[in-house]
């Protein structure tokens, strides 16, 4: 079983070409089935049914997995169950028809837009760490890149001059985005920096050594700065999260967001209109004369 497990990661990695993050997600999660299987005894892939399945589902959510992972855990089932199928390897996907417990979808954390001028507008020291940093906060927060996008990002994906910056994106799509005014400045002071280090290859941000930044020392920046800047957890997708957000505020055009933000289903952009919706009606409250509750009444 687990070398039919290890033949599907790789064709995910060689043929589907998906993300580390993607392929790790993959990873957990059907490992997770492969234990319970181990559990249960059972030799072979094709004698997992629905219902040891759905008992699994049960104990991990007694067990605290939120609803959205246990989504994923039945997505990945689901995929490798259709390579399965295709190989020949079994007959039946024991997850047809089965759904995650339902709960309550939390909406993604943003930054209003004067604790994201806060950010990204104090004073930047002219050296190479404070260049670089500026440039991936500003990048981030301009175009709406996902982490796996910026640190995939090659010089030569960036066009400067047309505000435009070229990024793969989940399933190796491609699409191209604008750059904002601020975002173009701070690049341009971040590149002659990065050219001294004489990059090992063609990545956009480098450490001191030339070596492409990875996922982990990013998220370590960001962290950083929203300790510095804010007095707060940062974390790179709560700017993208924020880009979203603030344009569709402003655009009031989700399609545009759902393209800029590289999102193959409308629904997953749709949270950011709920988002908004809460805005709105915390403006309401405070505002609406009869919306207002006197301090004594009760609801």
């Amino acid at each position: 079983m687990q070398a039919d497990l290890d033949a599907f990661l790789d064709h995910l990695r060689s043929e589907r070409q998906v993300s580390q993050h993607t392929l790790d997600g993959y990873r957990r999660d059907l490992g997770k089935v492969l234990a319970h299987c181990e559990r249960e005894g059972l030799a072979a892939w094709s004698a997992l049914d629905t219902p040891r399945l759905r008992r699994l589902v049960a104990k991990l959510h007694l067990q605290g997995l939120s609803g959205p992972s246990l989504a994923r855990l039945l997505s990945a089932v689901r995929g490798f169950y259709r390579y399965l199928l295709r190989e020949g390897r079994c007959q039946h996907d024991p997850a047809a028809g089965l759904s995650p417990p339902k709960g309550e979808r939390r909406l993604p954390r943003t930054l209003d837009a004067d604790r994201t001028q806060q950010l990204l507008d104090g004073a930047v020291e002219d050296d190479f760490i404070a260049r670089r940093d500026q440039a991936i906060l500003e990048l981030f927060y301009s175009s709406g890149l996902r982490l796996s996008e910026l640190v995939g990002l090659d010089l030569e994906r960036l066009d400067l001059a047309a505000g435009l910056v070229r990024v793969h994106g989940k399933g190796n799509k491609v699409r191209d985005l604008p750059i904002g005014r601020k975002a173009r400045e701070a690049l341009e002071a971040w590149l002659p920096l990065r050219a001294l280090t004489r990059p090992v290859d063609g990545a956009l941000f480098v450490g001191r050594q030339g070596r492409r930044l990875g996922p982990r020392a990013v998220q370590l920046r960001v962290r950083q700065a929203g300790v510095r800047e804010l007095g707060q957890h940062l974390h790179p997708h709560m700017l993208r999260h924020s880009f979203a957000s603030h344009l569709l505020e402003s655009s009031q055009d989700l399609r545009a967001v759902q393209e800029l933000l590289g999102h193959a289903d409308i629904a997953t952009t749709q949270i950011y209109t709920h988002l908004d919706f809460q805005h709105l009606a915390a403006v309401y409250d405070q505002a609406h004369p009869r919306a207002r509750r006197r301090k004594d009444e009760t609801p």
